[in-house]
């Protein structure tokens, strides 16, 4: 039965749309869309109308929203260039400006493959829910991927994204991504170490979303500037890196020639930092 028909559904779309920008939400009516579209089964524009229940159910989501509920949570997905990962609380929500860094990661084993005409092997380290390892080895499909994560939750999650969207091409590991003992058979043989690791400095916390539903564990790097976990993995990658290959580190634009240094005084031949979307420094990117 036919609880609304297709403009009543469109108007009350539309009312949620102003109750969210009310609440603060920075993209009300694509929230309010998706929100619809995560009970239709299918695109709004689409849709003849909304069954019986929609109107009680959509308006229980649309507060769950306002009280700034993360989207994704929500919804139990998000996306990340162009695949949907299942997403959990507990486990950090991937941001859009990872993408740009994964795409650095995938270019660099990219070029591995055209010009060494071999299969490259990249290691995620702090991989989260594996949403950059996926990335990789979906965008690479001759790549050996590797994923380090030390959080229960995240190694689950990970594990569940992975064999969903790249069965059987990434293999995820649980530890702590800058002990030597991990992936050490991997030593001098990696061609791309990519991280997205907790970087934020202490108190600088992003939103009221973020501080209240991402875990500590993968936002603090540690010490007052938030660099004692970075520079530790910039430790770690060095290690794993063959000679000419390439580190990709995701990191706050506040933090850009600090790991500039650090990286050099690690061994590094050289090291520039990348921008995002937004022209901001984002990430180092540096060669063994």
């Amino acid at each position: 039965m036919t609880e609304l028909d297709r403009y009543a559904l469109r108007r009350t779309v539309r009312e949620a749309a102003i109750r969210l920008s009310r609440a603060g939400i920075a993209s009300p009516d694509v929230d309010a869309r998706l929100l619809a579209e995560h009970l239709l089964g299918g695109p709004v524009l689409l849709a003849d109308g909304a069954p019986e229940g929609f109107v009680p159910a959509y308006a229980a989501l649309v507060e769950r929203r306002a009280a700034r509920e993360p989207l994704q949570h929500i919804l139990g997905a998000m996306w990340f260039r162009g695949l949907e990962l299942t997403c959990r609380p507990g486990v950090f929500i991937v941001r859009p400006e990872t993408e740009v860094v994964a795409g650095a990661a995938v270019d660099a084993a990219r070029a591995v493959a055209a010009e060494q005409g071999r299969a490259p092997v990249a290691v995620d380290l702090c991989t989260g829910s594996g949403a950059i390892a996926v990335a990789v080895a979906a965008e690479v499909p001759t790549a050996r991927v590797w994923a380090v994560e030390t959080a229960p939750a995240a190694v689950e999650l990970a594990r569940e994204n992975c064999e969903r969207l790249v069965p059987g091409r990434v293999k995820v590991i649980r530890g702590d991504a800058t002990d030597p003992a991990v992936l050490a058979e991997l030593d001098g043989s990696v061609d791309v170490v990519v991280s997205n690791p907790p970087y934020v400095p202490a108190g600088a916390v992003e939103d009221l979303e973020t501080e209240r539903h991402d875990p500590d564990l993968a936002l603090y790097g540690g010490g007052a500037d938030g660099l004692h976990l970075p520079r530790a993995v910039v430790t770690r990658a060095r290690a794993l890196l063959r000679p000419g290959g390439v580190l990709v580190m995701e990191h706050d634009p506040s933090q850009a020639a600090s790991l500039r240094a650090a990286s050099r005084e690690t061994g590094f031949a050289t090291a520039t930092t990348g921008v995002d979307l937004t022209g901001r420094g984002r990430f180092l990117q540096a060669v063994r």
